[in-house]
């Protein structure tokens, strides 16, 4: 990638002076860009026909995040305290749909959509699980959006607040800081960051800042330009870590949770052509886990914490030697005890499992796991840390896995669940 740049100019926000993106490109790159993106090299998004929600409500679903830091693909280094959970998924469809989950026998019972929203593709919530947030992902032109629920314990309802334009085209993360004060969204085509402030009511401030970005990488059809895949904030809550799949980067940026204001503060540059998508950091915060979409590896940093910094020691395959076939890695994640590293990979539909050597953070792969379908994307633990839910998003379901927590090692259960192209997922404490 050459010619990277963020620079700043005054936004159209009143009162609020922003990095902004670079010229923006034509109507029909954002056409293209977004249809082959959203996943994987050709899925266009649509909003499922009627018929097509009806037939997953009856049905069940998902795949899920860790337990109570559910908005972070890292597992609590606590066990759960609670048995009775709701199971929150984005979707490709007509809202976020919920899920009663029973953690000492692993029962999900389907609760259809409980807030309804255009293509919700990625939720996350606030660190005491009052408000739900979610994405809104539309297609071509047509700027996304981002949305507020109250969530209700008993019935795992969501009533809606508000929701903010994300000044920018198709928002596929969202994260909330340590303090839920700061709100921020990754707009893929438009190639930028999103921050809002947030109110103790769950309601979204107006647009704080806008950073953006402007170059390109080899791949001409995948990085003509900046594509924001992920945020994640540090566990110690003064970084904002932002892959950039169009640039080959990973943005660092500072924040004010005053006014929730995001600054640059860095980047780090993966090797041409990776394509860097998601991001997550050990439990004791010493590394990082960068799975790359167009070049199917894990990029493993060393994270100086103090600084922001990261310093890359190892670069591994995400599937094993001589795999044929269009390759495409989605999600990443580390198990509570910082042990595993879990990566799929759409295409061969896998899940590579890697052993984490505990003083050094590099990786060794131990299995390469079956998932009986080809388009892996969401990814993640049940909240006791046993189970491993696997969502395909072309044929509308999920299944899971058995963890081996000795060898890391998963295993099939047999147990298939249906909801409408399964992006993301959090579990909330029910009442």
């Amino acid at each position: 990638m050459e010619g990277a740049e963020i620079g700043t100019a005054h936004s159209n926000v009143t009162g609020t002076t922003s990095p902004v993106l670079g010229p923006v490109a034509s109507t029909e790159r954002h056409r293209i860009t977004l249809a082959k993106r959203r996943s994987g090299r050709g899925d266009k998004i649509t909003i499922r026909s009627a018929m097509q929600i009806n037939r997953v409500r009856l049905l069940s679903q998902v795949t899920l995040l860790a337990m109570a830091g559910a908005f972070s693909n890292t597992m609590s280094t606590a066990a759960p305290h609670h048995s009775k959970y709701f199971l929150y998924v984005g979707t490709y469809g007509k809202g976020v749909y919920g899920y009663s989950y029973d953690s000492t026998n692993g029962s999900l019972q389907p609760l259809s959509i409980v807030g309804e929203a255009a293509n919700p593709s990625w939720v996350g919530t606030d660190s005491e699980y009052k408000y739900l947030f979610a994405v809104s992902e539309l297609d071509g032109d047509n700027k996304g959006s981002v949305h507020s629920f109250a969530i209700d314990h008993a019935t795992g309802k969501l009533t809606p607040i508000n929701s903010r334009s994300v000044d920018g085209l198709a928002p596929c993360h969202l994260e909330v800081d340590k303090t839920s004060k700061v709100l921020v969204v990754a707009n893929y085509t438009s190639g930028n960051v999103a921050s809002y402030p947030l109110g103790t009511d769950g309601t979204i401030g107006e647009l704080a800042s806008l950073m953006g970005a402007t170059g390109s990488g080899p791949d001409k059809e995948r990085q003509e330009g900046p594509h924001m895949h992920a945020t994640v904030f540090s566990a110690d809550n003064k970084f904002l870590y932002v892959p950039d799949l169009g640039l080959d980067l990973i943005h660092i940026f500072k924040f004010d949770t005053a006014t929730a204001k995001l600054t640059e503060a860095g980047s780090v540059k993966e090797a041409p052509g990776s394509g860097p998508r998601h991001i997550v950091f050990s439990p004791n915060d010493k590394f990082a886990y960068v799975i790359n979409e167009l070049k199917p590896v894990v990029s493993v940093y060393e994270h100086i914490a103090k600084t922001g910094k990261l310093i890359n020691i190892q670069t591994i395959s995400s599937v094993p030697d001589g795999q044929k076939g269009e390759v495409g890695p989605a999600e990443i994640l580390i198990d509570r005890a910082g042990k595993y590293v879990y990566a799929s990979n759409r295409g061969p539909g896998t899940i590579a499992v890697f052993a984490k050597d505990q003083a050094t953070g590099k990786l060794t792969l131990v299995q390469t796991a079956e998932t009986g379908f080809t388009w892996p994307r969401g990814v993640a633990f049940d909240p006791t840390g046993h189970t491993l839910l696997v969502g395909d998003q072309k044929t509308d379901k999920f299944v899971t896995f058995q963890i081996d927590h000795a060898s890391g090692k998963l295993t099939l259960t047999g147990k298939s669940y249906a909801v409408p192209s399964p992006v993301a997922f959090v579990f909330v404490p029910a009442s």
